[in-house]
């Protein structure tokens, strides 16, 4: 797509903190979910569960 004239995106942000998209504790409770599909599924999706649950947990603040 070609844009004959690009005008820079603006707009108003508020002043709130913005709460963070998951908690620590859903995190952690998201990371056991995936190791539990990891070993029910060890084909197919189960896989690349545990290779999600292993990167997200090492993001994690230790508890």
């Amino acid at each position: 797509m070609v844009h004959d004239s690009v005008a820079p995106v603006t707009g108003t942000y508020p002043d709130e903190p913005r709460l963070a998209l998951l908690t620590a504790a859903e995190a952690r409770e998201t990371v056991e979910l995936l190791q539990l599909l990891e070993q029910l599924d060890p084909g197919g999706r189960g896989r690349a569960a545990g290779q999600l649950a292993a990167d997200l947990a090492r993001r994690l603040p230790a508890p």
